[in-house]
């Protein structure tokens, strides 16, 4: 998958859990909870939508890499390569 794909899947997962989110005003590079109303119940349904999307296992420990947009594509990257 590539990263305009995970991108799309990013904000697709965001999308469902909080519709009221306009992706075109995101930051890329800003944390999500600072942009949006996200609390953690929406945050951890957020990388739980994820897991099941992509078809991988993401570790507590690592949620904080899915932090913000650009941070969530990249980490997803290296899950969907395998490396």
């Amino acid at each position: 998958m590539d990263n305009q794909q995970l991108r799309q899947t990013v904000l697709d997962a965001l999308a469902r859990i909080a519709p009221d989110i306009d992706p075109a005003v995101l930051d890329p590079n800003v944390n999500f909870r600072d942009q949006t109303e996200l609390d953690s119940v929406d945050y951890l349904n957020f990388v739980l939508t994820l897991e099941r999307t992509l078809d991988v296992h993401i570790p507590a420990q690592d949620y904080p890499r899915l932090s913000c947009l650009r941070g969530c594509v990249a980490y997803l990257h290296t899950l969907t390569r395998g490396d």
